[in-house]
């Protein structure tokens, strides 16, 4: 059975928190753009024009929400990466699923701490958490290749 195939539970618990974290994308980057209408604060002339608002470049709480977005973009295409290079290597199902699992639940929380803001250091755990699973699985990806050569 080839690893990367739907009927794969590895594979199949990879689509699942990937499609969650695509979601969660998804919806942060919406958020930028509604809490920047909601403060009619805009980074373009023409956006000022259409919608009666201001350019404004360091609105505090339009520039977290775009923070807490860039940070989702920095750690979860690392995640896509090494989740399917991961599961090539024919981990255990219950880990990688916890794996996955803690990964994308640390992610929703980092970004709801990050935005609302929560003191620290609730961002840090819930950031440090996904960034040592992702270290974890390139590692185990680099030494099962190694071992394999």
């Amino acid at each position: 059975m080839s690893v990367l195939n739907v009927i794969n539970p590895l594979f199949q618990a990879y689509i699942v928190y990937s499609a969650i974290l695509t979601l969660k994308l998804i919806a942060v980057s919406s958020m930028t753009g509604y809490t920047r209408l909601t403060r009619r604060v805009f980074s373009n002339p023409e956006d000022v024009k259409n919608f009666r608002g201001v350019v404004k470049l360091d609105d505090p709480v339009v520039e977290r929400t775009r923070r807490a977005h860039m940070n989702d973009l920095e750690n979860i295409p690392p995640f896509w990466i090494l989740g399917a290079l991961y599961i090539t290597t024919g981990p255990g199902l219950a880990w990688t699923t916890l794996l996955f699992r803690s990964f994308t639940v640390c992610r929703i929380i980092h970004t709801i701490v990050y935005i609302l803001p929560v003191p620290q250091p609730s961002r840090a755990i819930a950031y440090g958490i996904p960034y040592i699973i992702n270290w974890y699985m390139g590692i185990q990806v680099v030494s099962f290749y190694i071992s394999a050569m």
